[in-house]
C-alpha cells in the first residue's frame, strides 16, 4: 500500500512538473488573433497581475505565473497598458512587464499647427477628446516661469513625433509637449535671445509668425529680420496669419481671409495693432525659433509671395508694390506653367501673402 501511494505521489509530482513546464515555458495564446490589451493598475499585486493576464488569455495559468513572479521577487512589474498579439511564454510576458514595454501610439504634430489643429489631430487618433486637449492647452500655468503673461500654451506645444499610450489626459499630453519645448529652447545656439526681443514669449510669438508666413527654413531668418525691422520702426506687422488666428479664437475663421476680415476687431489683428500680438499664433519648430532668436541682418521692410514657396523681399514701399504687381502677374500665368513651378502643398496651410507688409 505504501508503495502504491508513493507511486501515485510520484505521478502527481511528474504531472505537476509537466503542468508548470507547459504553463511557463511553452508559448500560449488564449486571446483572439486581433490581439488583446491588458491594463496593469499602479500598485497591483503579483496575484492581481497574474489574474488579469490569465483572464485575458495572455498566460496559461494564473498560479504558474504568480509562482514565477515570486521566484523573481527582487524584480518589479511596471504598471501601464500592454498589447499582446502573438503567443508568448510566461517568461516573455514577465520580461515585457518587467521592462515596462507598454503599448504606445505615435502622434505626429507638424510645425505650425495651432492648439486647435493639435486638438483635432489628437481626437482623430483616439487619444482624447478635442475639448479635453483644449482645456489643458488653455491653461498657461505650466509655462509661467518662462512666459508669465502667456494667454495659453500656444507656441509652447512643440511640434514633433510623440509616443503616447492609447488614452491620455490633456494635462499629460500638453506636459510632454511643453517639456520638449524646454529642451529645444535650451539647445538654441543663439548667444542671447532675450536681448533681442526682451522675453521668451516675444521670441516664441515672433517665431510663430515666421512659421506661418513661410514654409522654407532657409528663408525664416530673413522673414524674422523684416518683422524685427518693422517692430523697431514702430510699423504695424500687417501679418495675415495673426488675423486668421484672431478669427479662429472667436470661432469665425472660415479658412480664408478677405478685405472685411482685415478690419476684424481683435488684439491679434496686426493690421490694427502695433507690435507683436498678445501671444503666439501657432507652435513653431526649431528653425523658426532659431530665426526669431537670431534674425538675419537686413534693411528689408516688406515681402510678398513669389508663387514658388518663397517671397520677394524689398526695402521700400515702392519696390514692394512692384513686387506685388509681379506676384499678381505670376498668378495670371497659364495654370500648367504655374503648376510646374509650384512646390508641393505643405501640411500647414498659410494665409494669403498678398497684403502689404
Amino acid at each position: 500500500m505504501r508503495l502504491f501511494l508513493s507511486f501515485i505521489l510520484f505521478l502527481l509530482l511528474i504531472l505537476a512538473a509537466r503542468y508548470v513546464y507547459v504553463a511557463i515555458y511553452e508559448p500560449y495564446q488564449g486571446f483572439p488573433s486581433s490581439g488583446v490589451y491588458v491594463d496593469i493598475p499602479h500598485g497591483a499585486s503579483q496575484r492581481t497581475i497574474a489574474r488579469l493576464l490569465a483572464e485575458n488569455g495572455v498566460v496559461r495559468s494564473r498560479i504558474a505565473f504568480e509562482v514565477l513572479c515570486r521566484s523573481r521577487k527582487r524584480r518589479t512589474l511596471e504598471a501601464g497598458e500592454y498589447f499582446f498579439d502573438h503567443p508568448e511564454t510566461s517568461f516573455e510576458v514577465f520580461d515585457t512587464l518587467e521592462n515596462g514595454r507598454v503599448f504606445v501610439k505615435e502622434l505626429v504634430v507638424p510645425e505650425g499647427f495651432t492648439m486647435f489643429d493639435i486638438a483635432d489631430l489628437a481626437a482623430s487618433e483616439g487619444f482624447l477628446s478635442r475639448g479635453e486637449f483644449l482645456a489643458a492647452a488653455r491653461d498657461p500655468s505650466p509655462i509661467r516661469d518662462l512666459a508669465p503673461n502667456a494667454p495659453s500654451l500656444e507656441g509652447f506645444l512643440f511640434p514633433a513625433t510623440y509616443e503616447f499610450p492609447r488614452h491620455m489626459t490633456g494635462k499629460d499630453m500638453t506636459a510632454a509637449m511643453v517639456k520638449h519645448f524646454r529642451q529645444v529652447w535650451i539647445s538654441l545656439t543663439t548667444t542671447d535671445a532675450r536681448a533681442v526681443h526682451r522675453s521668451v514669449q516675444d521670441v516664441v510669438t515672433l517665431a510663430s509668425l515666421v512659421e506661418r508666413e513661410t514654409p522654407r527654413p532657409d528663408e525664416r531668418p530673413h522673414v524674422a529680420g523684416v518683422f524685427t525691422n518693422r517692430l523697431r520702426k514702430g510699423q504695424r506687422l500687417q501679418c495675415d496669419p495673426t488675423v486668421a488666428y484672431g478669427l479662429a479664437l472667436a470661432g469665425k475663421y472660415t479658412g480664408k481671409l478677405d478685405g472685411n476680415d482685415l478690419r476684424f476687431d481683435s488684439p491679434y489683428n496686426t493690421y490694427h495693432s502695433k507690435g507683436l500680438p498678445p501671444g503666439p499664433i501657432a507652435n513653431p519648430g526649431e528653425a523658426s525659433l532659431q530665426a526669431a532668436a537670431a534674425p538675419s541682418p537686413t534693411d528689408d521692410l516688406y515681402f510678398v509671395a513669389n508663387t514658388e514657396g518663397g517671397h520677394f523681399f524689398s526695402k521700400t514701399l515702392r519696390e514692394h508694390n512692384r513686387n506685388v504687381a509681379r506676384y499678381r502677374r505670376l498668378l495670371e500665368r497659364p495654370q500648367s506653367q504655374t503648376a510646374s513651378n509650384a512646390p508641393a502643398a505643405t501640411a500647414v496651410s498659410k494665409s494669403s501673402p498678398m497684403r502689404s507688409r
